[in-house]
């Protein structure tokens, strides 16, 4: 998978610098990842949960942390579209982002 865009991980891990060790364990899973269905995804993560509009939710560092990511199986791209505490992921509208 291609993930779309790490520097938005960087930006988060500069602020959040407790976040860089899981956020460049889950870019690598990722990246080495062939994904073709929630169920290879869910192999890979096995507490992300589907919000729909193609969007996953990922916890990071013991569910501290959210990341909700588009993911595009046909043309193998993940978008990240969200990261930040579980109370603002707890604030947000996911089908807006």
């Amino acid at each position: 998978m291609r993930v779309i865009a790490i520097s938005t991980l960087k930006k988060f891990w500069e602020i959040h610098s407790e976040t860089k060790l899981p956020l460049s364990e889950w870019y690598v899973k990722v990246c080495n990842a062939e994904w073709k269905s929630f169920a290879d995804i869910k192999n890979d993560f096995n507490s992300v949960d589907f919000v729909g509009g193609q969007r996953y939710v990922f916890n990071i560092k013991g569910n501290s942390y959210r990341l909700v990511a588009a993911v595009k199986f046909t043309p193998k791209l993940v978008y990240i579209r969200f990261i930040g505490t579980h109370d603002e992921y707890d604030k947000i509208d996911v089908s807006s982002i």
